[in-house]
């Protein structure tokens, strides 16, 4: 018998292993594999949220902008096998015109988000980042609080192209949210505590 033959497949990973994962970690399935990270640290939260709330308002209800979207903090996304949790996604009405009452979404977004931290960095650029090719998302953008940058990228015949690397206090007016424009900088919270009314 060869040492192959002898070797046991692995268990590929499901969605009760996502369930019985410990409440304070994040869980993920990709191509069988699960990983678990911690939940976001601090820094990385505020990025998140800040981003979030800048397109809320003028791209889910339209005040202020557009509207016509559904833009979720954190979402479990079903697609195929793999189970991920984006720090933030965005749906178009027209891909997902009901907003589902359900535990997780098992339609692609059109923008995904991920803030990038060092337990989650190589994940997110690379099988993350491929698994959102194969789904056809659209848009996605990569911010990274430590450098302070945001990368941008749309699909374009399967493949992602850098759409543009914003730094400092850059205007950030990138597709699909280009309706709007806000200073890069507002993401940081030393910046924020530094603005006058909010």
């Amino acid at each position: 018998m060869t040492a192959q033959a002898g070797r046991k497949e692995a268990r590929r990973a499901t969605y009760r292993d996502v369930l019985d994962a410990p409440p304070h970690k994040v869980a993920e399935v990709i191509a069988g594999t699960l990983h678990t990270h911690p939940r976001p640290a601090a820094r990385h939260a505020w990025a998140s949220s800040r981003l979030g709330g800048r397109l809320d308002g003028p791209f889910n209800p339209g005040v202020g902008g557009p509207g016509g979207w559904w833009i979720v903090f954190e979402p479990e996304l079903h697609l195929g096998e793999d189970i991920v949790v984006p720090d933030l996604a965005g749906w178009r009405r027209e891909t997902m015109p009901e907003y589902p009452d359900a535990a997780y979404f098992t339609i692609a977004p059109d923008w995904v988000c991920e803030v990038l931290s060092p337990s989650t960095r190589r994940l997110d650029q690379s099988e993350k980042r491929d698994l959102y090719a194969r789904e056809g998302v659209r848009h996605l953008w990569f911010v990274d609080p430590d450098a302070r940058t945001l990368e941008a990228f749309e699909l374009q015949k399967g493949r992602w192209l850098l759409l543009a690397t914003l730094a400092g206090d850059a205007p950030v007016s990138l597709p699909p949210f280009d309706a709007i424009t806000f200073p890069l900088d507002a993401l940081w919270p030393e910046v924020f505590a530094g603005e006058k009314g909010g």
